[in-house]
């Protein structure tokens, strides 16, 4: 295993990132411990017609030597991920599968326009039915990650019968998670992916338009005209608002309530889907669940290892060995699985398996901040009020290091080494003692703060961190919220008033050995996994100009500031 600072260099500076990973990809098949079970195969290209007539193109793999055999289905708005996706249906024809994959409607060849998301789930159907027509066709699984695997999720209720199951990786369907966090928009995620697939070239630069005030006007100002969807996205930051409780986004909320074929549905604990994946999992139906798989581990959305200076020896990372097990099982061996869960833990590099993920023992370990000695401690009731502050200015925000909602800013994200504690002045970091035995944090972190500001609105964010006993700090989890997203809506804070404020983390898994100390840094911002808040009352996104705040953070009796961290029992 190379070091990772090494890959990580390594990766920044290749010319050619595709053709590392079909390298990769080519060696992964050549080692997955499925030998070939045909010699050859046929390639056909048809323009498949939809029910409106559009025509998609659709690239067919048969494995010559049978009659009919299972098929491997995949959707894709990727055309730059060609030469990868003829990798995956080359091996899986010669291990006797016909692979089928099509390009979504406007790209790769395919007509009509492009428009994200809404044209899947008729388009997927209308494919599907057709696959199960040809003489060819034995059983179908669908196979899919990230906007791929959103294909499969799009008719996922509407496939019993016809699909056998499903093997979806990093995307849940909860897409308001994906968006926004109590009114933080995840710019890493949605402004980094909308540019690029805003169905004609933006060479703007991606920082710049982030910062872009007011960026309900980036479109027009930076990427060469209006994209209503993209607009769509950062003008609804509430979840009960319309645009999230009517049409397709509610009824791709509510698709997993309703699917009947079994899912094996991979996330990873620093991928930028992974809180979506697990309300998606916890959203199926409890029959549904009995046959499906949950695994989740130590990587980043392209399933590579972002886990600074960790054994990673049993990351088992190779996504090309999971399907085909899935698949194995499903489609040949025409089985219905067993509920399966398990979970990577990063600090001792092995998998844990549990019977529910709700039901896993917890106990909750509760420290308090005291801004006195920016320390963490145990019991709150003789601490007097004391305060702590800092000045947050948004054309400075806290650069993002060690994202859990990172795409654009891939190489910052996961458990990273971090900057030494309090190392900007408005960054506050608050030290736990040494821990005097190992802890396994599991389940949900949150952070209560009692804070006041100067400002009608504002933001706080939480990381939480590992500090070993050599003093190095990696990163664990981060969250953050906004003054206006912690009232009712509607009303109003008064500048100067003390308010209590929720920041709740991602689920996670991550073992603290003995001898190591918690870190919690608070701060307000860290850009750009999430928006630098202008400090402005109103839409964020209408937002024109920026204005610096000053944040109090309040610890004591009367204020208990505080962590809480699931631990697991053993």
């Amino acid at each position: 295993m190379e070091d990772f600072t090494q890959i990580r260099i390594k990766q920044l500076k290749m010319e050619d990132f595709t053709q590392i990973r079909i390298k990769q990809l080519k060696e992964d098949y050549e080692n997955c411990g499925f030998p070939r079970t045909n010699s050859e195969y046929t390639v056909e290209e048809q323009m498949l017609p939809m029910r409106d007539g559009r025509r998609m193109k659709t690239v067919i793999y048969r494995p010559v030597g049978s009659e009919r055999y299972p098929v491997l289905l995949r959707r894709t708005c990727y055309p730059s991920d060609k030469g990868l996706i003829q990798v995956d249906a080359e091996n899986c024809a010669l291990r006797g599968y016909a692979f089928v994959y099509q390009f979504c409607r406007g790209t790769g060849g395919s007509e009509g326009e492009w428009f994200p998301n809404i044209n899947e789930r008729d388009d997927g159907i209308d494919t599907v039915n057709w696959i199960c027509e040809q003489p060819w066709c034995e059983a179908v699984g669908c196979w899919g990650a990230s906007y791929t695997a959103l294909t499969g999720w799009a008719f996922a209720d509407a496939a019993k019968g016809k699909v056998s199951s499903m093997f979806l990786v990093h995307y849940g369907t909860d897409r308001f998670a994906s968006a926004y966090h109590k009114g933080l928009f995840h710019h890493d995620i949605l402004t980094s992916w909308s540019m690029q697939n805003a169905g004609r070239p933006v060479d703007a630069d991606y920082i710049s338009s982030c910062r872009y005030l007011p960026h309900i006007e980036v479109d027009e100002a930076l990427w060469g005209g209006k994209l209503s969807w993209y607009r769509d996205y950062i003008s609804n930051e509430y979840p009960e608002d319309a645009y999230w409780q009517q049409g397709w986004w509610k009824q791709l909320r509510e698709i997993p309530s309703k699917v009947e074929i079994p899912l094996y549905i991979l996330s990873g604990w620093y991928d930028h889907h992974h809180e979506s994946t697990m309300k998606t999992w916890s959203r199926l139906r409890r029959e549904t669940r009995k046959m499906s798989w949950l695994e989740i581990g130590g990587w980043n959305h392209g399933l590579q290892p972002v886990l600074q200076d960790k054994k990673v020896e049993n990351i088992e990372n190779v996504e090309a060995v999971k399907a085909l097990t899935w698949f194995e099982l499903t489609l040949k061996k025409k089985q219905v699985p067993e509920q399966k869960i398990r979970y990577y833990v990063p600090g001792k590099d092995c998998w844990m398996e549990a019977d529910s993920w709700e039901k896993i023992p917890r106990q909750n370990q509760t420290l308090y901040l005291d801004a006195d000695h920016q320390s963490l401690c145990q019991d709150v009731s003789g601490l007097p009020t004391s305060t702590c502050g800092y000045t947050y200015d948004p054309d400075d925000p806290v650069p993002t290091n060690g994202g859990d909602c990172t795409l654009a800013s891939w190489l910052k994200t996961g458990s990273l080494l971090q900057e030494k504690p309090g190392w900007r002045e408005d960054v506050v970091s608050f030290l736990s003692e040494p821990l005097e035995k190992e802890r396994i944090i599991n389940g949900q972190i949150e952070v209560e703060l009692w804070v006041r500001t100067d400002r009608e609105n504002t933001a706080f964010f939480a990381s939480i961190d590992e500090m070993t006993p050599e003093g190095n700090s990696y990163h664990i989890r981060t969250s953050g919220t906004t003054i206006r997203h912690e009232l009712p809506r509607g009303e109003r804070y008064v500048p100067g008033t003390p308010v209590k404020v929720t920041l709740d983390m991602s689920d996670i898994c991550y073992a603290l050995p003995a001898g190591s100390r918690i870190r919690i840094d608070v701060t307000s911002s860290d850009f750009p996994q999430y928006h630098a808040h202008s400090n402005q009352p109103g839409d964020w996104a209408e937002a024109k100009e920026n204005v610096i705040a000053h944040q109090t953070i309040l610890t004591g009796k009367d204020y208990p500031s505080c962590v809480k961290i699931p631990c697991q029992k053993t």
